[in-house]
């Protein structure tokens, strides 16, 4: 399984991880534990398959030239019947143009695409916790309300990870391969 991503700058993706990170010390959840060298992000598409060499090369290309997008989180939210707790993003014209001109140009990738992420149908998020330790996702919810307060940052890189399979109970799905976005006049306020 392959995701192609949009990952934030290191500030940002410090912030995210810090939270990861107090949820686990306050034994909430182990999110921060799941993924081997996890990193957040939002995924922008999801793959069964792919052959990567030609589906990098595509990116490489495809990436050239496109700027960073500003980002704001201030939501926090959950899927209907998951076990999941995420940061939601304001939903700004520059990020669903990021989204949406990705799977233009990636069309012919349709057919293997996780339809979740299809303009339309995609619900941006960053993951926070997963399966809270006590089983009850208002535990987590209650802990971001007191100590999370809105991060604002940017989209720096596009990346592929690839899932692997797993290594002492951790997913292991490293980033195979990442591309930096150009420098824009991104305002983060």
């Amino acid at each position: 399984m392959y995701w192609v991503v949009a990952l934030f700058d290191e500030e940002t993706e410090q912030k995210v991880m810090d939270i990861w990170q107090e949820l686990c010390d306050q034994s909430i959840s182990y999110y921060v534990n799941k993924v081997k060298d996890g990193k957040p992000h939002l995924t922008l598409a999801s793959y069964e398959q792919l052959d990567k060499e030609t589906f990098i090369s595509k990116l490489e290309t495809y990436c050239e030239g496109k700027e960073e997008v500003a980002l704001t989180f201030n939501t926090v939210g959950s899927f209907l019947n998951h076990d999941t707790v995420f940061l939601s993003p304001v939903i700004t014209t520059d990020l669903l143009k990021l989204h949406g001109a990705y799977h233009q140009a990636f069309a012919l990738y349709q057919e293997a695409s996780n339809e979740l992420y299809e303009p339309e149908q995609w619900i941006p998020h960053c993951t926070l916790a997963n399966q809270p330790v006590t089983g009850n996702l208002s535990d987590v919810f209650g802990y971001c309300q007191k100590h999370v307060e809105p991060i604002s940052g940017t989209i720096d890189r596009i990346a592929i990870i690839e899932k692997v399979g797993e290594e002492n109970g951790k997913l292991v799905a490293p980033v195979i391969y990442t591309k930096r976005l150009s420098k824009s006049g991104v305002s983060n306020g």
